[in-house]
């Protein structure tokens, strides 16, 4: 079974009484495993119950294939329908699910969690094509879900917000679903029991120098060539535990957006700053934007969006630190700006 974006909450509230296996994929961990954990919950709320509830790696699947079957299979020692949560599957374990899904054994859900899988994918085929089975892709939220997000969040806490504390949340949030809630609600720790709205100050003080906002300082110092700042940048995600991935594809979408504003430009797109402006950019962002578009041109721009690719399927599939690879991806693109300077 294949989900489609709008079926998906519907699904994870009253999933089919059928429903053997679930497969959750895609960039956006944090709403991956927000995802999975809200279908498993489904069947057992509690997820620390250690009778009911079994967690695989891929790893120990790898080296045990057995093991799926088993624990599937497995009743409770205290009655009820037992979850069996794996994390970090690739295709390398498509053909075990497979097997796997089309003859399942036991009644336990298996919950399935992924990292970005392509669309010819064997693991996704297994489970989109399985009768007793479901595949979700989970992308990053767009700007109406994520406002949909930060609004949600905010009125569970009996909490108003400014128009333009949330433009700034928008703008400053959204590279990841667990990173999101976990920077809101720093903000409502921040805020407290205060009255009154939450204003923009209030969210320059508690996300200005938040997860989110370091993405975006490695991003702007590699292509201004800041190499200073780009070390400061991502020491500050690491500390955050930011995903090295999350910083890529921030960098991506940021080398997308320069990319866009050249082609504008070479178009008759008018005035660099309200160019920026129609493109998304922070205000206070505004003025680097604008430099890095005479800096780059749109085949160097290219160059750097294969440099930022490569890094991502290289952090995902090979044994190289995910940390040391994006570091040195973001590291070439600073030294290819100071030379254009």
């Amino acid at each position: 079974m294949k989900l489609k974006p709008g079926e998906v909450e519907g699904f994870l509230r009253k999933p089919p009484a059928a429903l053997r296996a679930a497969l959750f994929f895609g960039p956006d961990t944090g709403l991956v495993h927000e995802r999975a954990k809200a279908l498993a919950q489904t069947v057992v709320p509690d997820l620390s119950d250690a009778f009911r509830v079994a967690n695989i790696t891929a790893q120990q699947l790898g080296e045990d294939p057995a093991r799926l079957a088993d624990e599937a299979a497995a009743l409770s020692l205290m009655g009820g329908r037992r979850v069996v949560l794996i994390s970090g599957v690739g295709d390398k374990l498509a053909k075990l699910f497979a097997d796997f899904l089309s003859d399942p054994p036991g009644d336990a859900l298996v919950v399935v969690e992924a990292g970005e899988l392509a669309g010819r994918s064997s693991l996704r085929t297994a489970f989109e094509t399985a009768p007793t089975a479901a595949a979700i892709a989970c992308y990053a939220d767009d700007a109406n879900a994520l406002l949909g997000v930060i609004r949600s969040m905010l009125q569970e806490a009996g909490k108003r917000v400014d128009d333009d504390a949330l433009e700034y949340l928008r703008d400053n949030l959204g590279s990841d679903r667990m990173v999101t809630r976990g920077e809101i609600n720093k903000l409502l720790l921040y805020k407290g029991d205060e009255a009154g709205p939450i204003t923009l100050e209030d969210a320059e003080a508690c996300i200005g120098d938040s997860s989110a906002g370091n993405l975006d300082d490695a991003a702007f110092a590699a292509f201004g060539g800041d190499i200073p700042a780009l070390a400061e940048a991502l020491a500050q995600s690491e500390m955050a535990g930011e995903s090295p991935v999350a910083i890529l594809r921030v960098t991506q979408k940021h080398a997308q957006r320069l990319h866009l504003g050249l082609s504008r430009m070479g178009n008759g797109g008018g005035d660099p700053k309200f160019l920026a402006k129609t493109l998304g950019v922070f205000w206070k962002r505004e003025d680097a934007f604008v430099r890095q578009l005479r800096l780059w041109s749109p085949e160097r721009l290219m160059r750097a969006l294969e440099i930022l690719t490569d890094a991502e399927l290289q952090a995902k599939s090979t044994g190289i630190p995910s940390e040391a690879v994006t570091g040195d991806a973001l590291l070439r693109i600073a030294r290819a700006a100071r030379v254009a300077r």
